[in-house]
Order: structure tokens, then C-alpha cells, then sequence
């Protein structure tokens, strides 16, 4: 059927006048197309290459009583190889080798991410601390085609810390999905100046949307700004509307400067209400809502619960503290995150409770299943 469907392309084209531009176009596709497919194939089998050199190194060289003997073979088998091979094999890149190997041991995992990362992707995520970590920013990369530039943005601010700590949040009868929200949120990025007003940062986030998005994550696609809500002839104003498309839901944000106060959840639950009853279509689930403050209560936000309504609670950051400041912040609240957590788990587990010892076992096995 498809080699007859080509006879007669050809065909029409013997009969009709031939176009010298359409022709240069698709034959530019096909190239562009297998050059594109070459390149993942080169990329992929380079990885795996350098995986199965640093897996032989280390059980043969670098294992058990040979360690030492094998540290002093490694060198010389370096010398030669860069001699006949070039500088990819110096004895950096062959140590780097043994620990990709080793980080990541299961080959079918290996195979699924070369398809679509670099060896200079695995580069950057190597030296991080956790297995969850390296594959949360792989998948990360993978899902939003993540240039090394940009990876190394996202790891450096802490991305995968913040998606947990916000994760924390959520409890057995939440109404808030796991790994859509992240806490806090950095929006260094909107050139905010002191003292600016709620007004200020809404219209900062509207000209710098896409950074916005960006730092929000995919699937967020923007929807209306102060969104008019009228009950009873009174006129209520949401500050931003967003819809993720893969969650199938509106997102309520509100914009608020100071510390969270109780009473912001009435206002966002009066607004999601309004939402589902009003807005929400027959295929879309119900709405949720984030209250993005400059401070929050970690603990208060726990027990009030908000989660079951589908309100999630951030702080935000319109400036940056100097790296090492920033880490150890982030780290400070990651402990509370996880001493939460642990205090939860003592309590009888139910199908939510049991992803939160981790939210991204699922996450691992869709990569495995790819």
C-alpha cells in the first residue's frame, strides 16, 4: 500500500511542472531528519561505551584486593589509550567512566537515557548525591530538551530540593498532585526592585512569562490575567489563571506580599469553587490553587491541611542570597521537609502515603519502562 501511494507521488510529479523549491525543502527534511537520527545514534553508542569501559575498569582493575595494584595499571592504560585515542581517555575521564558505571549500574537505564542525553548531560548530574536527584534531572531534561547550559541552571537552583520540599506538603487526602509544585519558587529573574507592589509583581511576571513558566514547570500554559469572578453583584479579581495541559486542570495563583495568613485560604477556596462551578468543562478535573507569599509557616500550613482543598502554599524569592548561603537555606528547609515526613510515616499508609516514601519510585520505573 505505501510503495504504490510513492509510485503515484512520483508519477504526479513526471506529469506536472517540477517546483525546484519544494523539491530542495523535502530533500532538506530527509537530510536534516537522518542526520538528527545519526547524531542520537552516535551520542547513544559513545555513552554506552564509556559505561561499559567504566564498568570493565572498575570489576577488573579497581575491585576488591587490586584496588591499589589496579590505581597504578589505570594510569598507564590511560597514557596508552590517550596516545592512540586522544584526550577523551586521560585518567580523569577514565575515573569518570568507573563512577557513571557505578551511579548507574542498570544498563537498560543507561540505554533509555543516552537515547536522548549527551555524555556531557551525564557530566552534570554525576556528581550529585542522591540516585532520585540524577534521575529527576535526567528526566527533567530529557522532558523539556534541556541544553548542558540549562541543566546546569536548574541544578544549581536546587530544582529537584525544592519539588521535594513542596512535595511534603502533601498529605493522604490531598487534592494536590505530586511533583507540580516546587517551594520556594526563585523569581530572581523578573528584575523586581525594593518595596515593589503585588501590581509590580504581576506585571513583572507577565513580561517575563516564559521564565516564569520555566521556573514553574512543563505543562503550565498561561490563561487570563485578574480573572473577574462576579457572585451576587460583587466583583472578586484572581491575580493569574493557568491551565496545565497534562494535568487537565486550572491552576489558581494568587500573589501575595508578606507572610501567609490564615485567612488567604478562604479567598483561594472561594475562588476554586467559583472555578469549578463556572469554568471548569465536562474533561477537566478540579481546579487547584497555589498562594505564592514572601514568607510562609511551614508547620502552619501542615496543620491547617490546605492540601485537601487542592491549595498548595510557597514562598517565593525575588532575590538570591550568594551561593553558599542559598544551599544551605534550601538545605535548612529540606530537613524540616523530611523530619515531617518521618513523623508522618508512623501513620497507618494509604495509596498517597505510600508514594511519598518516594514520590519519584514511579518516575523510576517509567524510565525502565521506556
Amino acid at each position: 500500500m505505501k510503495k504504490t501511494s510513492e509510485k503515484r507521488k512520483v508519477l504526479a510529479l513526471k506529469n506536472t511542472q517540477i517546483d525546484e523549491s519544494s523539491i530542495f525543502t523535502h530533500v532538506s527534511k530527509i537530510i536534516e531528519k537522518r542526520k538528527n537520527r545519526a547524531g542520537m545514534y552516535a551520542n547513544r553508542e559513545v555513552t554506552l561505551m564509556y559505561w561499559e569501559i567504566g564498568r570493565y575498569i572498575g570489576s577488573v582493575l579497581l575491585g576488591g584486593e587490586r584496588a591499589e595494584y589496579g590505581r597504578k595499571i589505570l594510569a598507564t592504560l590511560s597514557q596508552n589509550l590517550t596516545r592512540k585515542y586522544g584526550s577523551g581517555f586521560e585518567l580523569r575521564s577514565l575515573r569518570r567512566m568507573v563512577q557513571f558505571a557505578g551511579l548507574f549500574p542498570d544498563l537498560k537505564i543507561v540505554s533509555t537515557l543516552s537515547t536522548h542525553l549527551s555524555w556531557s548531560h551525564f557530566i552534570e548530574i554525576l556528581p550529585l548525591e542522591t540516585e532520585k536527584a540524577r534521575l529527576y534531572y535526567a528526566n527533567d531534561a530529557i522532558t523539556r530538551n534541556l541544553g548542558i547550559r540549562e541543566l546546569r541552571y536548574q541544578i544549581s537552583r536546587k530544582s529537584y530540593e525544592r519539588r521535594e520540599i513542596a512535595n511534603a506538603q502533601i498529605k493522604e487526602t490531598s487534592k494536590v498532585p505530586f511533583n507540580v509544585f516546587k517551594d520556594p519558587y526563585l523569581l530572581d529573574t523578573l528584575g523586581l526592585k525594593e518595596n515593589y507592589l503585588e501590581s509590580d509583581l504581576e506585571k513583572a511576571i507577565l513580561t517575563e512569562l516564559e521564565a516564569f513558566i520555566l521556573e514553574f514547570g512543563r505543562g503550565f500554559t498561561f490563561v487570563e490575567r485578574q480573572k473577574r469572578m462576579t457572585m451576587d453583584g460583587d466583583d472578586y479579581t484572581l491575580d493569574l489563571l493557568f491551565y496545565h495541559r497534562d494535568l487537565k486542570r486550572l491552576v489558581a495563583i494568587e500573589l501575595k506580599i508578606g507572610k501567609f495568613i490564615p485567612q488567604y485560604e478562604g479567598q483561594m477556596r472561594f475562588y476554586l469553587k467559583w472555578l469549578n462551578k463556572y469554568e471548569r468543562r465536562d474533561y477537566e478535573n478540579e481546579p487547584i490553587g497555589i498562594i505564592l507569599c514572601t514568607k510562609a509557616s511551614r508547620n502552619q500550613i501542615e496543620l491547617m491541611e490546605l492540601d485537601k482543598s487542592g491549595i498548595a502554599v510557597a514562598e517565593y524569592w525575588t532575590n538570591l542570597p550568594p551561593k553558599a548561603e542559598f544551599e544551605r537555606k534550601i538545605n535548612e528547609i529540606l530537613i524540616e521537609a523530611r523530619e515531617r515526613l518521618e513523623r508522618r510515616k508512623s501513620l497507618p499508609k494509604g495509596k498517597i502515603q505510600k508514594q511519598l516514601d518516594y514520590f519519584y519510585d514511579s518516575k523510576d520505573a517509567d524510565i525502565e519502562d521506556k
